[in-house]
C-alpha cells in the first residue's frame, strides 16, 4: 500500500460518502477555476486545507510536503509571468536590461501571476482533498457509477499502481547500483542510469505480462469487478455543498472578491 492510499484508508472521511467526496472536490476545483478569482482561490485553499487538516486528521507536515511538490513548479511558471519585457516609459515595480531588452516586474504581471499561482495551487488542494480521504478504488467506482467509460476507468487503476510498481522497483535497483559505488563518478552515473531504465523496462514488461496472465487464469472478461462498499447520501451535506458553491460564486461577483 502506498503512503497515499495509507493517508486515505486512515483518513477521518474515509467512511464519508465518497460520490459527496468527490463532487465537493470537483465542483470547487471548477468553480475556482472558471471564475479566476484571487479572493475565491485564497477562501478556496485555506477551506480544502481546513477539511484534510482539521476533518481528514492528515499530518501538517505530511499535507505540507505534499504542498512542495506543486509549489516548486507554480514559483517558476508564475515567475516567467511576473517578470516579462517592460515597454519603455511604463512605470515597473523594478525592473533591468539584458542585451538592451527592458525586463521587469509590473503592477498588471504581477497581480496577473499572483491570481495564476492561486488558483493553481487551490485546484491542486481541491485534488488533495480527494485523493487523502478517498482511496483511488472508490474514486473510480464513483467515476463507474458516473458511467465514464469501463476501459478508462480500468485503465486509471491499472496505470496508477503500475506507476508505483515501477517507482519501487526503479528505487531498488537504484540503492543496489549505489551500494556498488555505480554513482560515484560522472561515467559510472551515465552507464548505471542506462543499465537501470533497460532493466526497469524489461522488468515492467514481465510483470505486465504476469498480472495478465494471472487475471485471464481468474476468468477476466474484460472487466474487472471490485468489492464497493456503499454509504448513505447526506442530503445535509449536499445541501451544504450546495451552499459552500453558491456563496463562492456570489463572493466573486460581489463588491468584496470582484476586484481581484
Amino acid at each position: 500500500m502506498i503512503s497515499i492510499d495509507k493517508l486515505a484508508y486512515t483518513s477521518e472521511l474515509r467512511k464519508a460518502n465518497s460520490m459527496e467526496k468527490f463532487i465537493f472536490s470537483v465542483v470547487t476545483m471548477v468553480v475556482c477555476i472558471s471564475l479566476n478569482n484571487m479572493t475565491n482561490s485564497i477562501i478556496i485553499l485555506l477551506l480544502m486545507s481546513a477539511m484534510i487538516l482539521l476533518k481528514g486528521k492528515i499530518p501538517v507536515k505530511t499535507y505540507g510536503e505534499l504542498l512542495l511538490i506543486p509549489l516548486v513548479f507554480l514559483i517558476i511558471g508564475t515567475l516567467t509571468i511576473a517578470i516579462n519585457m517592460v515597454p519603455k516609459g511604463e512605470e515597473a515595480i523594478f525592473s533591468f536590461a539584458i542585451l538592451g531588452i527592458r525586463l521587469g516586474c509590473t503592477t498588471d504581471s504581477l497581480l496577473t501571476a499572483l491570481k495564476l499561482f492561486f488558483k493553481c495551487l487551490a485546484s491542486v488542494s481541491c485534488l488533495y482533498f480527494l485523493t487523502l480521504t478517498t482511496p483511488v478504488f472508490e474514486v473510480l467506482s464513483v467515476l463507474r457509477r458516473l458511467k465514464a467509460p469501463k476501459l478508462f476507468v480500468e485503465l486509471m487503476g491499472l496505470i496508477y499502481r503500475f506507476i508505483f510498481v515501477l517507482l519501487d522497483t526503479a528505487n531498488m535497483i537504484f540503492v543496489s547500483q549505489n551500494s556498488r559505488l555505480g554513482y560515484n563518478s560522472f561515467k559510472n552515473s551515465y552507464n548505471s542510469l542506462g543499465k537501470l531504465i533497460t532493466a526497469l523496462f524489461i522488468s515492467a514488461y514481465k510483470r505486465s505480462l504476469d498480472i495478465y496472465i494471472s487475471m485471464e487464469s481468474r476468468c477476466y472478461d474484460g472487466e474487472i469487478n471490485l468489492f464497493e462498499n456503499y454509504s448513505k447520501i447526506s442530503y445535509r451535506n449536499i445541501l451544504l455543498i450546495f451552499l459552500i458553491e453558491v456563496a463562492l460564486v456570489f463572493l466573486s461577483f460581489s463588491k468584496f472578491g470582484g476586484a481581484y
